[in-house]
């Protein structure tokens, strides 16, 4: 049996999503609370939970996607795996749904794409309940600029002068060509949010990219400064990059006839 677990979390305890020696990370904590409902496989060693891709330190999920494959002889359901995971997982960490999914399913390579979501909080005062969740921005900030620059990003692009290289990961000579099919820029009040659909995203990119917009909408660069940097993408990187607070993965994207092997699962809507 395999399982699929959507979860949510609270990136600011954690360095990430993937695990790393010595350092707290959300796919550790999974695979403790996985071992410890379940048992580790026979053979030895820890039940291997699988996630769609990385988040990095900081930054939150409201729909990361993971899958794993209980230990035979695990007499539990996918009702009982979900009940049982968040008994025993921190508080900062939540499975919303779990269900059962074809054993050929894999959580990472069968994503179709992903939305994720950066908030601004765009006043003189940010709210105590928005600390850590919205990069607080004060003064000069023209929205018509957001969603003027927004618009340059959209569609398939070299995005190498806006993503970072993660040691040990040979990113210098990766293809680094994306489609960002739709780039939302909405306000309501203070809150700018910034919403990101595409068929994948580099390491930092996105808050390489709001750092970028950020600069345009308080005008220290203009708006043909982002589509020079598209252009020509082997350019020196310009460096500027939003903090992690407000960036969460909202929903990773599948075709639903492979993601699922029947109608249900446990979880809330």
């Amino acid at each position: 049996m395999r399982l699929k677990l959507t979860l949510a979390y609270d990136g600011r305890p954690y360095a990430g999503w993937q695990s790393q020696r010595g350092r707290a990370t959300v796919q550790d904590a999974v695979e403790a609370a996985v071992a410890l409902i379940g048992g580790s496989p026979a053979q030895g060693g820890v039940i291997r939970v699988h996630g769609s891709g990385r988040t990095d330190t900081g930054v939150h999920a409201l729909g990361q996607v993971a899958h794993f494959d209980p230990t035979a002889g695990t007499r539990l359901g996918e009702a009982e795996w979900h009940r049982a995971l968040n008994a025993v997982l921190p508080p900062a960490i939540r499975v919303m749904r779990c269900e059962q999914v074809p054993p050929e399913f894999h959580a990472r390579f069968d994503a179709t794409g992903k939305i994720y979501r950066y908030r601004l909080w765009h006043g003189e005062v940010l709210p105590p309940l928005e600390h850590g969740l919205a990069w607080h921005l004060h003064g000069c900030l023209s929205e018509l600029l957001l969603r003027k620059g927004a618009r340059r990003f959209e569609g398939r692009h070299d995005f190498s002068a806006f993503s970072a290289n993660r040691g040990g990961d040979n990113e210098e000579t990766a293809d680094k060509v994306r489609t960002i099919r739709r780039l939302d820029c909405d306000q309501q009040g203070e809150l700018i949010t910034l919403t990101f659909e595409g068929d994948g995203f580099l390491y930092k990119m996105i808050r390489m990219i709001v750092g970028a917009l950020v600069r345009v909408a308080r005008g220290h660069d203009d708006l043909d400064r982002l589509s020079d940097l598209l252009a020509h993408p082997g350019q020196k990187k310009p460096g500027w990059q939003a903090p992690p607070d407000g960036l969460m993965l909202v929903k990773v994207l599948y075709d639903e006839s492979l993601a699922t092997c029947r109608t249900g699962g446990s979880g809330g809507r």
